[in-house]
């Protein structure tokens, strides 16, 4: 593997920087990006960026907004990991989209690799191992004849409306136990 092609940040530095400096190195790091792949794309548009991406998901290259969008809880607490490693990811999606062929191409595909690895230096890695918790609460428990499950505010409300899950294991229909409930329940045992 060749040498990533965008400096490394100092991981102390980075730890040192507020809430605005840190948004201030995230849009430094997606211009140093963007700038790199004009390189080989002049006509490449310059990404607008967002930092109001929820749940899991780290980064989202969005055509539709015309930008990236980043998650900033898992990058407040994964700094260096996420300029080092998401920023490109994302950019390199921006770029093999407005290639000539872009549209056809499949999202974590060939060219998107190649941009990964050729022009960026790093590992075409499609999935990151950041801690979610804090990003993406399950504060709705639901249990079944094996387990508890824990929803996300969107699946416990679509749950509401009708819709029914079931278990993986025992394929019993999942069933929400309020905290009450559950808070009940526990002590009684």
């Amino acid at each position: 593997m060749r040498q990533p092609a965008l400096p490394d940040p100092c991981p102390e530095w980075l730890a040192s920087l507020d809430d605005a400096a840190l948004h201030r190195a995230l849009l430094e790091r997606v211009e140093a990006a963007w700038q790199l792949c004009r390189h080989y794309h002049p006509e490449l548009p310059r990404p607008k960026v967002w930092c109001d991406l929820r749940g899991k998901c780290a980064g989202q290259a969005h055509y539709g907004r015309g930008g990236l969008r980043f998650n900033p809880v898992l990058y407040r607490e994964n700094r260096h990991a996420f300029l080092v490693e998401v920023v490109p990811h994302e950019m390199a999606h921006w770029l093999v989209r407005h290639l000539s062929d872009g549209r056809q191409a499949r999202p974590h595909g060939r060219e998107w690799r190649t941009v990964m690895e050729r022009l960026f230096g790093l590992e075409a890695s499609v999935t990151h191992s950041f801690d979610t918790r804090r990003a993406s609460p399950t504060p709705y428990r639901y249990h079944c004849g094996c387990q508890a499950h824990f929803f996300t505010a969107r699946r416990h409300s679509l749950a509401r409306k009708g819709r029914r899950y079931r278990c993986l294991s025992c394929a019993e229909t999942l069933v929400y136990q309020s905290f009450v409930e559950h808070e009940k329940h526990a002590t009684n045992n």
